[in-house]
């Protein structure tokens, strides 16, 4: 397939980095087969996206495809809310069991869920599961420093949360991003000044964003939200098969047209942007 060409790197799977997380919003079983006929190899996890599982039929067939191509499946954090809020977190884990589920997103994205009891949660359920925690609020008018950031990060880390994720919400507008869709640089700088990238995976459903992490870390970036449709063009992002991130993988000294070597337009540049450093 390749034909002698090179190629940037890639984790063969189960990855540890250069995650791909998907979001289904409800995809049914015919779609599902379709997806995996053509690219099985490129995604690492399915999100039943935010409280989807509980509405949809033939869940189990479902989850038993994924399955059997060897994709975890999580419910969206927005349900684990839900439980936790009704004080059912018992009949929450029920349900994963009933569904064979082991990877768990834990999140606090909307209910009133202080660090300190985030943590115990995190601690409980990591003896059992893949804990998949999740940072940020799904408010637009929620801005948290930065420094809170990096302690809920690696507070969450440190419990053992296998991976923190960084909310961006399925419109990629909140979180580490402004309103407009921009990346909030100088907070992603501050971010990965304490805590390594591969233990984070950023939300990040617009193509733009997917450039500009991919730019800044590399093919190996872990990005979430990605739509079922936009997994294969991500793939060719990470690999350089796209004029948007050619010149970042094969064109060692060779001219790129000026269009291509534009810093990307998706990041508001900060003090102390990422987009400055090669990484």
């Amino acid at each position: 397939m390749q034909k002698g060409l090179r190629l940037p790197a890639r984790e063969k799977k189960p990855r540890s980095k250069g995650i791909t997380h998907v979001l289904d919003k409800g995809l049914g079983v015919r779609a599902i087969e379709d997806l995996l006929e053509t690219c099985k190899e490129s995604i690492d996890i399915v999100k039943l996206g935010w409280g989807t599982a509980l509405v949809t039929e033939n869940l189990k067939t479902k989850i038993a495809l994924y399955r059997h191509y060897d994709i975890p499946v999580t419910f969206g954090g927005t349900l684990f809310e839900v439980f936790l809020a009704q004080d059912r977190l018992d009949d929450y884990l029920r349900l994963l069991d009933e569904y064979d589920i082991k990877h768990v997103e834990i999140s606090n994205g909307v209910i009133d869920l202080s660090l300190e009891e985030k943590v115990a949660l995190i601690r409980r359920l990591s003896k059992n599961f893949t804990v998949i925690s999740e940072v940020g609020s799904k408010d637009v008018n929620v801005v948290m420093a930065p420094y809170k950031w990096v302690e809920q990060i690696k507070a969450e880390l440190k419990a053992g949360a296998w991976k923190v994720i960084t909310e961006g919400r399925e419109s990629g507008t909140v979180g580490v991003y402004r309103e407009t869709g921009e990346i909030r640089t100088g907070l992603i700088d501050e971010i990965i000044s304490q805590v390594r990238p591969d233990d984070i995976v950023f939300e990040a459903p617009n193509k733009k964003q997917q450039v500009w992490f991919i730019e800044q870390f590399g093919s190996d970036v872990n990005l979430g939200n990605i739509a079922p449709s936009e997994v294969i063009a991500l793939e060719t992002l990470r690999l350089g098969l796209r004029g948007d991130t050619l010149a970042r993988f094969h064109a060692h000294g060779k001219k790129v047209s000026s269009a291509s070597s534009k810093k990307h337009p998706g990041a508001h540049h900060e003090q102390g942007a990422l987009a400055k450093k090669t990484l």
